[in-house]
């Protein structure tokens, strides 16, 4: 009888990324995928160390796993710690770093040959519609509340023809969105190409179809990536450049080498090049240390910015960064108090930013404007690129006919 897996998946995109590469391993041994977690011969979980919260989540899930009749191998899998991967050790019967998984098949006894560069798998792509697809894994910031560089080691690209044939293959099989990942994208380098040199080529591309990417770090978000978005007709015009937090000291004491002064004058010269650009941000509220006033700075950036979006986090402490050995001074009332500032700003700047939609005609895939707005539709059709006029607007979603 062919054995069954099933995924689960904390994290962000590069997770999912990630599990598509998993699963093509494991249907390359003939596994096949099912839904139901309790049927499951195999159950892999690709994990996120960054956040204790997603930590806590992985045990969760074994507590429920331990109560079926059915008794499945656990793999382990995904950006892990050291210290979580031997937490962990005797609790799954197999944890393995995600560049490790091409072997995955010779851990559950199958010889198959594996792939010495895990993102040269053809993954098991989880949407017909839109593809993940990692340009970069890795990090060099060492910003001192993150784990990534401990997690994911140091930067890594991939080589420029490899991406350009996984996307020209995502195209010909019907994909109508490419998302370029990376922890951070701006930093790519292959020989002599560069982020905005491969946007372009990317987009040279033929096929109907739209570009998007994450992560971009402020420090390196150059003149040179922004005038490649705003030149290549497929790049979206939306951007994620996480700001962290809105006062130079705690940038600083974040390892973030840039100042506000820097961050706003990019967003100037983005919003000039791309009328309309609809931009988010992350944010960090309880930094150790963040006095009131200083998070009066970060609330001020929120006014003057005007974000569409914003991911905002509140501050805790992950083992082995440089922000652990701080003081984690600020109370979890405070944090939760500057959390709820910070979003009802928010909620004005994004609602009246959507109601300028309202009688437009915009151009949709799925639930999202090519601006990355959150869109209600009646009649949606998946996969396809369509045309409705905006009638309505709430801060975070538009609606249309």
């Amino acid at each position: 009888m062919q054995k069954k897996y099933h995924i689960i998946v904390y994290g962000c995109q590069m997770n999912i990324s990630d599990s598509e590469r998993v699963a093509a391993v494991l249907e390359g041994i003939r596994y096949k995928q099912t839904s139901n977690i309790t049927e499951a011969d195999l159950v892999v979980i690709t994990m996120c160390s960054v956040r204790q919260s997603a930590v806590n989540r992985v045990y969760g899930i074994l507590e429920k796993i331990e109560k079926f009749k059915k008794k499945p191998v656990t793999v382990l899998t995904g950006c892990i710690l050291k210290k979580d991967k031997k937490k962990f050790s005797n609790l799954f019967n197999h944890v393995i770093d995600i560049k490790e998984i091409s072997n995955l098949s010779k851990l559950l006894g199958k010889n198959i040959k594996s792939k010495k560069d895990y993102l040269d798998i053809a993954p098991r792509y989880s949407s017909k519609f839109s593809a993940n697809i990692p340009i970069m894994t890795g990090c060099n910031n060492f910003c001192s509340y993150c784990v990534v560089p401990y997690a994911r080691g140091r930067e890594i690209s991939r080589p420029a023809k490899n991406i350009i044939s996984e996307i020209k293959n995502s195209v010909k099989r019907g994909c109508k969105e490419i998302w370029l990942l990376g922890q951070n994208v701006n930093s790519y380098k292959d020989k002599k190409t560069n982020f905005p040199k491969l946007l372009r080529q990317i987009n040279k591309i033929q096929g109907s179809f739209w570009i998007r990417f994450t992560s971009s770090h402020p420090k390196d978000f150059s003149d040179e990536v922004i005038s490649a978005m705003a030149e290549c007709k497929k790049v979206t015009p939306y951007l994620n450049l996480p700001v962290q937090s809105g006062d130079d000291q705690i940038l600083k004491l974040m390892n973030r080498h840039y100042t506000i002064k820097e961050y706003k004058n990019k967003i100037a010269k983005l919003r000039k090049k791309i009328p309309g650009v609809c931009l988010s941000t992350d944010i960090i509220v309880g930094f150790p240390g963040e006095t009131k006033k200083q998070f009066e700075n970060t609330a001020k950036l929120f006014r003057d910015v005007k974000y569409d979006m914003a991911y905002i986090n509140k501050y805790s402490p992950r083992h082995g960064t440089a922000a652990a050995k701080l003081k984690d001074n600020v109370s979890i009332i405070e944090k939760k108090k500057r959390e709820k500032i910070l979003n009802e700003i928010l909620k004005i700047t994004a609602l009246e930013k959507n109601k300028k939609y309202i009688g437009k005609e915009v151009e949709i895939l799925n639930d999202r404007t090519k601006e990355y707005k959150n869109i209600l539709v009646k009649n949606l059709k998946p996969g396809e690129f369509i045309k409705v006029k905006v009638t309505g607007a709430k801060p975070w979603r538009l609606t249309a006919n």
